[in-house]
């Protein structure tokens, strides 16, 4: 841990004008800003680092506000790796020094394997420098560092053949912006990248807009939470991975232990499942009615602490329908939250937060996908409501597959055509089978 800080630290201090702050440590160890000795009391002998063909990038100039000041040793670990990978990475990046890539190499693959017993010191100079055990490793390893120009020459044919070319050849400096597509690509990628120090330490203190890691967020899955969020009218809608996991993730986030759900008789068999099963371990009781049943409504908001409504309407499988603006003003006048599941209606046929309910539930897997291909879930409402859902999801981890989130995308630029088709077919059939002798109700 404390090599990896020193590497970070000597990178600051190399670099003129660099906004390394010198504080205090404070666990009450050695001020932050120095390098000492090695880990067991004696002083490594130095080799001035440029003399060997480190390189330090100028972009990193400011390491981020809490890079020396964390206060438990886990997290002072955790950040100086940070600011190891990123050093290593950009400058295993740069043009202008190809020697810089196996510099990069160098450091990446030799700091746990040396520096641990000899920490990198700043000479009087400012210069960085390490341990001499460390560059003896470099050459046992195979990796040379050119000390001058010839060599620099006529090792880089070879370099530029390397494995750092292999990974990152064409996609640091060529990658296509995605604003310029007509479509959305698919954003297939776990984790993604920062241009430099500068734009990392705006993300983190929210000055700079864009994605971390794939837990908790997408562009593609982003794009089919802002159109499903147009097509409902709500502020924001969070993509999961199937219905299922956007339903019970809803209701671990917004019932608290010992809460208490009202729900229909009419009710998707896995959800009645989960609230019948799962959920009174957590001390949740539940009330069921009958989705036409107001009175019924009435009595269970009257005689417990409810925390939220929840209904499909239409309803699975009969396919009745709720009052929503009526159950919606009951549920509001007693402090709960009013969830519905319209899966099976869509944003075409009913808007369920323009009546009332705070919270609208689709499995996506169904008309808003419409082929038959893919399994998603979806949750829209306001920020307010989505707050606490998104937090626990990004926890609990049902992300849906950015290929699923491309098929979702692709097939809602024909769910207002299906819908409609599916609309007049239906009439058509009921009219049909109504005038049909043999038929008594339809």
């Amino acid at each position: 841990m404390a090599a990896a800080l020193c590497i970070g630290q000597a990178a600051a201090a190399a670099m003129p004008g660099a906004g390394y702050e010198h504080r205090a440590d404070a666990a009450g160890g050695a001020a932050s800003g120095k390098c000492g000795c090695g880990l067991g009391g004696e002083k490594a002998p130095a080799v001035n680092v440029a003399s060997k063909g480190f390189f330090w990038p100028p972009s990193i100039t400011r390491f981020p506000p809490n890079f020396v000041r964390q206060s438990s040793i886990k997290a002072r670990r955790n950040c100086s790796n940070i600011g190891v990978a990123q050093v290593v990475a950009a400058s295993a990046t740069d043009r202008n020094n190809p020697a810089a890539g196996v510099a990069a190499a160098a450091l990446s693959t030799s700091t746990h394997a040396e520096i641990v017993d000899g920490p990198l010191e700043l000479a009087g100079n400012g210069s960085a420098v390490v341990p001499t055990g460390v560059n003896d490793s470099l050459v046992d390893s195979g990796i040379s560092l050119p000390c001058d120009e010839a060599a620099h020459a006529e090792k880089k044919s070879d370099r530029k053949k390397s494995s750092t070319l292999a990974v990152h050849g064409g996609e640091r400096t060529r990658r296509p912006k995605v604003q310029d597509t007509l479509t959305i690509p698919i954003c297939q990628t776990s984790t993604y990248t920062f241009k430099d120090t500068a734009e990392l330490i705006a993300f983190q203190e929210g000055t700079f807009t864009s994605f971390e890691y794939g837990r908790y967020g997408n562009p593609t899955t982003n794009a089919v939470e802002e159109k499903i969020s147009a097509l409902e009218g709500a502020e924001t809608t969070l993509l999961s991975a199937s219905g299922m996991c956007a339903a019970t993730t809803m209701l671990l986030a917004l019932v608290p232990q010992g809460g208490h759900i009202v729900t229909t008789t009419d009710c998707y068999r896995r959800t009645r499942q989960f609230i019948q099963t799962v959920l009174p371990k957590m001390g949740i009781t539940t009330t069921v009615v009958d989705p036409a049943d107001i009175p019924a409504l009435q009595l269970a908001l009257e005689q417990n602490n409810v925390s939220i409504f929840f209904s499909e309407s239409p309803t699975n499988p009969y396919l009745r329908c709720i009052d929503i603006e009526l159950v919606s003003k009951l549920c509001h006048e007693h402090g709960a939250l009013v969830c519905i599941d319209g899966t099976f209606a869509t944003p075409v046929n009913q808007q369920a937060l323009a009546l009332g309910a705070d919270l609208v539930l689709h499995s996506a897997t169904k008309y808003l996908a419409g082929h038959n291909d893919v399994l998603a879930g979806s949750l829209s409402g306001s920020k307010q409501c989505l707050s606490a859902v998104r937090a626990l999801h990004n926890i609990l981890g049902g992300v849906v597959d950015p290929n699923a989130a491309y098929l979702i995308l692709r097939g809602l630029k024909t769910l207002d055509l299906r819908v409609r088709q599916q609309n007049r077919t239906a009439s058509l059939l009921a009219s049909k089978l109504e005038a049909h002798p043999k038929v008594c109700t339809v």
